[in-house]
């Protein structure tokens, strides 16, 4: 095991859930040290040892890491708008809130917060109140067959997982998908990878899927440092977790 690996040092939220208790473990197996928060809104009450890799909600994420002299990038606000139409499959723009009342039905989502519901908005629905200038995606309402979490490193796939089909999640079913389903992701990932139009963070989450009637599509760019795993493989989530914290 390498020195690096040995002093790293993972730190979690308060909470405890599958997701952290499933990266505690890969990091215990690395040999790495892993600090659990005790407060949301504190940082460690002792020194941690550096590198320091973050695995937090996105809530305090920001102020934790401020905090401990780090940075937690995330997806500029226009990247999927700005994605290549083969690769997204329908209509987005990134607009106001204000001007998105005037766009339902729509599928509306903030870009990288859960400040509001994400979800299909129609023309009698109000939009949560809130700022008007607030930056929202707007986007065409799809169906979507199946949905996966991919998490990557150097425009590489490590992982992934069948998170959802027809918007039903997948746990029940142990996150199952085939063999052709996943070779067919693999294929859509390396098209989009070796597309050098396509701008990547160097650790990141990606949400691809297919659109009835339409193909291969992402769904949407995710912070690796808080994303959810599903059924994908801890020790490769903690590899591409390990590059998502930044020092300020």
């Amino acid at each position: 095991m390498d020195e690096v690996n040995q002093l790293s040092t993972l730190v979690l939220s308060p909470r405890y859930t599958p997701d952290s208790q499933a990266l505690w473990r890969a990091a215990i197996q690395r040999g790495w040290h892993v600090q659990r928060l005790t407060h949301w809104t504190e940082p460690p009450p002792v020194p941690i040892n550096a590198p320091v890799v973050l695995y937090l909600e996105g809530g305090f994420a920001h102020t934790i890491a401020e905090s401990l002299g780090l940075k937690l990038p995330e997806p500029p606000d226009n990247w999927l708008p700005q994605l290549p139409m083969q690769y997204r499959q329908r209509q987005i723009q990134l607009t106001t809130m204000e001007a998105a009342q005037a766009l339902l039905p729509a599928f509306v989502k903030p870009p990288n917060d859960k400040r509001f519901p994400a979800k299909v908005y129609m023309p009698n629905d109000e939009l949560p109140t809130g700022a008007v200038d607030l930056p929202v995606l707007v986007a065409e309402v799809v169906v979507w067959e199946k949905e996966f979490r991919c998490f990557v490193l150097d425009r590489q796939l490590r992982t992934a997982s069948l998170y959802a089909r027809y918007a039903a999640p997948q746990d029940e079913a142990d996150f199952a998908c085939t063999a052709e389903e996943y070779a067919e992701l693999e294929h859509f990932l390396q098209r989009l990878f070796a597309d050098e139009l396509v701008e990547l963070p160097r650790a990141v989450v990606i949400d691809v899927g297919v659109i009835a009637g339409r193909g291969w599509a992402v769904v949407k760019l995710n912070a690796a440092w808080g994303a959810g795993i599903y059924g994908c493989d801890p020790a490769q989530v903690l590899e591409v977790v390990r590059y998502a914290t930044e020092p300020l």
